[in-house]
């Protein structure tokens, strides 16, 4: 046996020498420099997503890859995106994507459809599995809630409602409203559980002050009003808020899920979509009156609030961060946060349906395998435990249901345990290509009902029949 190794080891031997002196060393295989770039609105969510990828990300590749993300403001994110893409000058890679423009772009041919990748991946079966129904439902979808899917969440986001707890915890304050109204002024989160739309047009009237009038231990630097949300032309802005009396109501939106069976006319003009809308209109009077001229968004009531102007108002949890910090807001130190109000029905449970926010990212179709290999990769970094829970501890959310379940999630910061808790609430907009022509002649005609130009059944009316028209154009209703 001795005999037999020392030949096998002196045959080994001349073999390699034999083939150094051939020249076949071992091949060195070079890392590849690969850049993704992503089209992203210009906020925090994205702004930490391109730090910590500076910070942290290494491909798993081995390649060198870099994550470029292409900052856009919101104000003409959607335009920016769009002209990009339809000038087939495939700029992005990757794409921070509005759950509603999935039906355009894809079937523009301009996102990939994940389905094979997930299907061969165990680990992004594992990530789609333990993300939360609500965002795969709005941000992957398409057609909306098949299992056709095309995106992964970038920023869960949902509206709750921040208040000022030095006013809603004030002894005074608590002692007034309740000898005016006879409840209770909400101070704490489990308080918030049991506002309804009757409790908060009552913290409206009763935190309406004049400037000089005295509010909670001090009096007011100027006029104050007792609560907001949003109503404003821009974008979705109005929409976003106006859908929630919709469904509370037992309204609805043209249903996409229902073509071409689904009707707009009788169910965007219905009796509770009338009844939901005048309630909107009726509690926006209570509002500062920024509203009559259409410009009440979601940064201007984000900003009277930190100005310390208004006492609650409902807006998304991604634009909380500045409101905790005394350089952007003079209220830093006396904000918290609760779940939105609701409508109270019959049972005494309040429903508190609402439309959901944030954002999926995609990959786009005309990138090579290998990209697509490195933007997969790139998913799974950003949802991995690690990242998600540090996005959240820097003012982001997880999608991801194991990190939300973790007895230290709603500590990470102070709109987590709402952000949670009306995750289950949420509803979508429609996703398909004739969102846009949609939601802009909406937005146009919730406007003059807000300004008071047209009744809410006048403006529902009209919204319903162009709808009708559209819809019916493009062969979505029979």
């Amino acid at each position: 046996m001795q005999f037999v190794k020392s030949t096998c080891l002196a045959i080994a031997a001349g073999a390699a020498t034999l083939a150094l002196s051939a020249g076949a060393l071992p091949k060195v295989v070079s890392a590849e420099e690969i850049v993704i770039r992503m089209a992203a609105p210009d906020w925090p969510p994205t702004r930490f997503m391109q730090e910590e990828a500076n910070r942290s990300y290494k491909a798993p590749s081995g390649n060198d890859v870099r994550l470029e993300l292409d900052f856009i403001p919101w104000g003409n994110f959607y335009e920016r995106v769009a002209a990009s893409l339809t000038s087939g000058e495939q700029k992005y890679q990757m794409i921070v994507t509005d759950s509603q423009w999935l039906g355009s772009f894809i079937e523009g041919g301009y996102y990939m459809k994940l389905n094979k990748f997930i299907d061969a991946d165990p680990e992004l079966q594992a990530l789609m599995e333990d993300l939360h129904p609500a965002l795969v439902a709005a941000y992957s979808t398409y057609p909306h809630k098949s299992e056709n899917y095309y995106g992964f969440p970038q920023m869960p986001d949902t509206m709750v409602t921040w208040y000022r707890k030095d006013l809603f915890c004030n002894d005074a304050e608590r002692a007034a409203f309740k000898e005016t109204f006879g409840g209770t002024l909400p101070c704490s989160y489990e308080d918030w559980e049991n506002v309804d739309w009757k409790a908060w047009e009552n913290i409206g009237n009763h935190f309406r002050r004049a400037k000089g009038d005295k509010l909670g231990d001090g009096v007011a630097d100027d006029d104050f009003y007792g609560v907001a949300y949003q109503a404003s032309k821009t974008y979705d802005f109005s929409t976003m808020q106006i859908n929630a009396f919709f469904w509370q109501w037992g309204g609805g939106i043209w249903d996409e899920t229902k073509e071409p069976e689904g009707k707009a006319i009788g169910v965007v003009n219905s009796d509770a979509n009338v009844a939901g809308f005048e309630r909107y209109l009726d509690l926006l009077k209570l509002a500062p009156p920024a509203y009559k001229t259409g410009q009440m968004g979601i940064f201007e009531i984000q900003d009277l609030f930190m100005q310390g102007k208004v006492g609650a108002i409902i807006d998304w949890v991604g634009l909380g961060e500045p409101v905790l910090d005394p350089k952007t807001s003079q209220v830093s130190d006396k904000v918290a946060f609760g779940v939105t109000p609701g409508k109270r029905g019959s049972d005494g449970k309040i429903e508190r349906w609402a439309n959901i926010g944030g954002q999926p990212f995609v990959l786009t179709t005309w990138n090579s395998d290998t990209v697509n290999q490195e933007a997969l990769d790139i998913v799974k970094w950003w949802l991995s435990e690690d990242t998600q829970i540090k996005f959240a501890k820097n003012g982001g959310q997880s999608g991801l249901k194991s990190v939300m379940a973790m007895d230290e999630y709603k500590t990470f910061r102070p709109w987590n345990q709402a952000h949670v808790a009306m995750l289950p609430w949420q509803r979508d907009v429609w996703h398909i290509p004739e969102f846009f022509e949609l939601l802009t002649q909406q937005q146009e005609e919730f406007d003059k009902a807000i300004t008071g130009q047209k009744s809410a059944r006048e403006a529902l009316d009209a919204v319903a029949t162009f709808q009708d028209d559209i819809l019916r154009e493009a062969e979505r209703i029979e």
